[in-house]
């Protein structure tokens, strides 16, 4: 896949098929994404930094020396926030802005607006705080810059249940007594807050933390309103991690400071389904190396369970997410004496290791964000680092539910939603049903086989000949993207007087031959063209009862699991 552009190139991972989501935009300098989000289109956005340059000097201007020269420039480049917006499918760009703010700045999140627009934290290179609300199309709609007079920086931008925004990062103590945050400065660097409404206006900003060098992190808004703090306190030569409960206008109920001879680092704190809450840590081993470390606590500060996941090399999980059923995906990075290698995991609901997977080349490569999809894959943005090269790139990767690297669709096609129009007909009048995974069930009793029969009926094969007129000129136009067609042959879980042994064997023989009635009825129907197109992808399998259907009180309905089904796998 070529995307013209002028401004950048896209390339494939060396280990990635040119199939696999899997793209790197590679410009000057060092550039990353950081924080990932879906849209209500469902295409990806992401967001992190580019370096530019900004070069002002006058034609006329003339150096004796280069190096004269090379400090005329050297304050006059930097870094701009950069939004990216792919096609949830296909991986091309739809959209691409950068800030144009005067001040040199760096995005590290991503939040969606209820407009489907986009609130974008970060922090310009002066050390101010930068909340930016932009529309759409990434125009920007508004922007604030808030913070100290000292060095700020911002590590996160949390989803409100309001549709408004907390904003989380540090700040050093003031000593300018003019500061109105003067008196909430604790230690050196002190927990910073500060919420904004749905439409992008600062409500409070606020200060917290010891009288140690303190950092805020990430946060979590609690069921009932209260939010959920995971911060850092250094101290001693020593990392630590602290967790404080405020209520949603900013006024303390809790703080916990974890004290551990063990230098730990915090990264990601989630709301679990269940209510209580996950912190995604790294503690250092005695061989120094960092690992990752899980725990699971509720709103009361009790710690439900404390997980270490021990791995060969130091590990880290920058962020964390959890699906529906329960299932942890963590993303970040493994390194090892040669080099770093991106990483992704999953665990199940007691934090126990189900999976993990490695992502990159021979030089630095990192997940700094995972977002769970609607389709429960996920989009993964980092940075990747191209072998023989110093520089960093945009890196975004989409993996399916077992950490494999999805695959492209190369054509701007829904496959689904084309199924459904081309049937509209049959699935208004109930005759058939298509799900997302592009599978068809015909549902019309009078399309399923009798007992004990692989012989098409005439209704059998007058529905199947209108079915495949329309199903099979559809997929041969769109050739090129079909992996394998499916039929499967289903039985009921019946056969009278025989062992279960024999009831399976028949069974499975049954449906092979009701799998192959079909397949063979339809190809004969078409062209020799179209025939040499079928025989490289179909396929035709006997299920026996292993996909029984069943009734609501979930007993067996021997009627409907007598019938054949189809699915489409793409590319």
């Amino acid at each position: 896949m070529k995307y013209i552009l002028s401004l950048f190139l896209l390339f494939t991972l060396s280990y990635a098929s040119p199939h696999e989501y899997s793209i790197i935009i590679d410009e000057p300098f060092n550039n990353a994404l950081l924080d990932v989000t879906q849209d209500y289109d469902r295409s990806i956005s992401a967001i992190g930094f580019k370096k530019e340059y900004k070069v002002t000097n006058s034609s006329n201007e003339e150096y004796t020396n280069a190096f004269d020269y090379l400090e005329s420039v050297s304050a006059k480049h930097g870094s701009q926030m950069h939004l990216i917006k792919l096609d949830n499918n296909s991986g091309d760009i739809k959209l691409r802005k950068r800030a144009k703010l005067s001040q040199f700045n760096e995005a590290v999140a991503l939040v969606k607006t209820p407009q489907n627009g986009y609130f974008v934290g970060g922090y310009t290179l002066d050390g101010s705080l930068l909340f930016a609300k932009l529309d759409a199309n990434g125009n920007l709609v508004s922007k604030t810059i808030f913070g100290t007079k000292n060095y700020d920086r911002l590590n996160n931008l949390i989803r409100l249940s309001d549709g408004g925004t907390l904003a989380i990062g540090s700040s050093i103590t003031s000593r300018n007594q003019h500061d109105n945050l003067f008196e909430t400065g604790l230690g050196l660097n002190d927990i910073y807050l500060a919420r904004f409404s749905a439409r992008g206006k600062k409500l409070w900003s606020k200060k917290y933390g010891t009288i140690y060098d303190d950092r805020g992190i990430d946060a979590v808004e609690a069921k009932d309103g209260s939010i959920i703090v995971l911060s850092q306190t250094n101290y001693d030569n020593n990392k630590n991690v602290t967790l404080m409960r405020i209520t949603e206008n900013g006024d303390k109920i809790w703080l916990k400071h974890y004290k551990s001879e063990k230098s730990t680092t915090p990264y990601k704190i989630i709301r679990l389904r269940d209510g209580n809450f996950l912190a995604s840590l790294s503690q250092k081993d005695d061989m120094n190396k960092e690992q990752i470390r899980l725990i699971k606590f509720d709103s009361q500060r009790n710690i439900i369970a404390d997980k270490e996941i021990h791995t060969e090399y130091s590990s880290i999980l920058k962020d964390i997410k959890e699906y529906s059923n329960s299932v942890i995906i963590g993303v970040g990075y493994v390194q090892d004496i040669y080099n770093t290698d991106a990483l992704a995991m999953t665990l199940d609901a007691n934090l126990l290791l189900l999976n993990q997977e490695h992502y990159g080349s021979e030089n630095y490569d990192a997940f700094n964000g995972v977002k769970i999809l609607h389709n429960s894959q996920a989009a993964v943005v980092g940075i990747n680092t191209p072998d023989e090269s110093q520089e960093s790139n945009m890196w975004i990767v989409k993996l399916n539910k077992d950490l494999s690297i999805a695959q492209l669709s190369n054509k701007a096609i829904n496959f689904y939603e084309e199924l459904k129009k081309i049937f509209a007909k049959e699935i208004s009048s109930h005759e058939l049903v298509i799900k997302e995974n592009l599978s068809i069930e015909f549902t019309d009793k009078s399309l399923y086989f009798n007992v004990g029969k692989s012989e098409l009926t005439t209704k059998q094969k007058e529905f199947l000949s209108n079915f495949s007129k329309k199903l099979i000129p559809f997929m041969y136009r769109y050739r090129e993207l079909v992996q394998k067609f499916e039929i499967d042959g289903h039985t009921s879980s019946e056969w009278a007087n025989v062992s279960f042994s024999q009831t399976y064997l028949k069974n499975e023989e049954l449906s092979m031959k009701r799998s192959f009635s079909v397949l063979s009825y339809i190809f004969n129907k078409q062209d020799e063209k179209v025939q040499r197109f079928l025989s490289g992808v179909i396929k035709g399998s006997g299920l026996s009862f292993s996909e029984k259907r069943l009734t609501f009180s979930e007993k067996e309905d021997k009627e409907k699991s007598r019938r054949v089904s189809f699915k489409i796998i793409l590319k």
